[in-house]
């Protein structure tokens, strides 16, 4: 079996020579402090690019990527106070990779997190360890890291994301005594019961559905439109199943979060008479985005 993955390609590109970076990520970060009334303070516009470089320039994986295979990704971090390097704020989080025999990316992260508190001081170092607590920011944006690249590597080859949800599990629990955000009670959107799905055997069957979708569907279009929006179909029938099982789970809201744009372009075209089964699927699994699901025709 091919080694895990590909990112952007590995498992369905040509062995290429020409030079390879060791960064898997091509990040943008936003850092907005409006909210604050200190927007022109400096130490905004530092902490973006330190992020950016820090997500951009360090090493996540043992993967040599070339520049096409990098992974797009985006942190918006709104703040919401700063006082005395204390920071209050929440933070959206998206990724997507690209799909197959055409221009299109497709997103697989679409991810709000509340709880996103930590201090920062202007031009500190930012350093990453496996294995020890840093600060709450570092804890946060390489958790994010390594749960895209186990999405991402799940997308191209079933159930590979494994390593990477692993290495996102010691950040979980070395930052639990030590950061804001990372407890599972009390709040059902968390890290941490974000984590424990990926990891759990209770939704495998999600992630092998997520797998179907992106390379046995999103990938296949450019070769057999209908067998491809067929395994989308049998994709999301298994999504509905896991969903029946585990109603409202983190993973199936954040799935939908991400696709429901994509989803409702999916079945824009095509025979609306084979969408109708589809569109009342989707009202009962996902009724948040039912405005999107109304306009599929049908």
């Amino acid at each position: 079996m091919l080694n895990t993955v590909k990112f952007s390609f590995i498992l369905i590109a040509l062995i290429c020579f020409s030079t390879v970076n060791a960064q898997e990520f091509n990040a943008e970060v936003v850092v907005d402090a409006q909210q604050t009334g200190k927007n022109q303070l400096t130490v905004f516009k530092t902490l973006e690019q330190q992020l950016t470089e820090f997500i951009n320039r360090n090493s996540w994986s043992s993967y040599q990527l070339e520049n096409h295979q990098k992974i797009n990704c985006s942190f918006f971090i709104i703040v919401k106070s700063f006082n005395n390097n204390q920071f209050q704020a929440s933070l959206q989080v998206q990724a997507s990779r690209p799909i197959y025999g055409s221009d299109k990316f497709s997103p697989i992260l679409n991810f709000k997190d509340n709880e996103l508190s930590f201090t920062y001081k202007e031009f500190q170092v930012f350093n990453y360890s496996p294995n020890s607590f840093e600060n709450n920011l570092i804890s946060v944006i390489s958790f994010y890291l390594k749960t895209i690249l186990g999405l991402d590597a799940d997308s191209f080859e079933e159930l590979s994301g494994n390593s990477f949800f692993e290495e996102a599990n010691q950040i979980v629990n070395y930052s639990q005594q030590r950061g804001s955000g990372w407890l599972i009670s009390g709040n059902a959107n968390s890290r941490a019961a974000l984590n424990r799905d990926l990891l759990s055997n209770n939704f495998q069957e999600f992630r092998q559905a997520f797998y179907e979708y992106h390379r046995l569907g999103l990938d296949q279009f450019y070769s057999d439109p209908d067998l491809a929006k067929a395994k989308i179909v049998s994709a999301l029938n298994k999504v509905q199943a896991v969903n029946n099982r585990r109603p409202n789970s983190i993973l199936v809201r954040t799935f939908f979060d991400a696709k429901a744009n994509e989803i409702l372009e999916i079945f824009s075209g095509g025979n609306p008479e084979n969408h109708e089964a589809v569109k009342n699927m989707l009202q009962k699994v996902a009724p948040i985005h039912s405005r999107s699901w109304r306009q599929i025709k049908s």
